[in-house]
């Protein structure tokens, strides 16, 4: 290879065009969302379901910012991809796959069988406002609608939580 391809190959890989060797990971939740920034508050700009292979751009734990299969980029939470290519076999079900949320509790250790236990040892204590805000449900539109509201701005990637 001449030293002027060399030096093109370079300035396509530094620019993403050229993505060789990028590590692949797959979707291992029912539908993993894909944001506009590295945050729970950025947009979501895409939605891929279960199984899905995406191409790692740039690691930035707990984000992870992939390449999409139509070539769009965005960020995705580290919870909700797994590495390598996911690939479902006769007699299987995306059922046997996560949720977000049941991929979220189980980060915390926090599953319903733990809460199931917890109310029985604590037959006292009162879940209503636990189980109300629970049941609240903020689409990404009105989460988007109140951030513009609050002139509110997610945070990047070097901050993100």
């Amino acid at each position: 290879m001449n030293r002027s391809m060399r030096v093109a190959v370079a300035v396509l890989a530094t620019a993403g065009i050229v993505t060789a060797g990028a590590e692949t990971m797959s979707v291992q939740v029912r539908s993993g969302q894909v944001r506009a920034t590295a945050s729970y508050l950025g947009a979501v700009i895409a939605e891929l379901p279960y199984g899905t292979a995406v191409q790692v751009e740039t690691p930035s734990k707990p984000w992870i910012r992939v390449k999409l299969p139509d070539g769009r980029s965005g960020w995705m939470h580290e919870s909700a991809l797994i590495r390598g290519r996911l690939q479902l076999r006769g007699g299987e079900t995306v059922q046997a796959s996560a949720s977000v949320n049941e991929v979220a509790l189980a980060a915390k250790g926090f599953t319903q069988q733990v809460e199931t236990e917890y109310r029985k040892q604590n037959p006292t204590l009162k879940f209503t406002w636990v189980d109300r805000m629970e049941s609240y449900r903020v689409t990404p539109a009105e989460a988007q609608a109140f951030l513009r509201a609050g002139r509110l701005q997610p945070r990047t990637a070097e901050g993100a939580q």
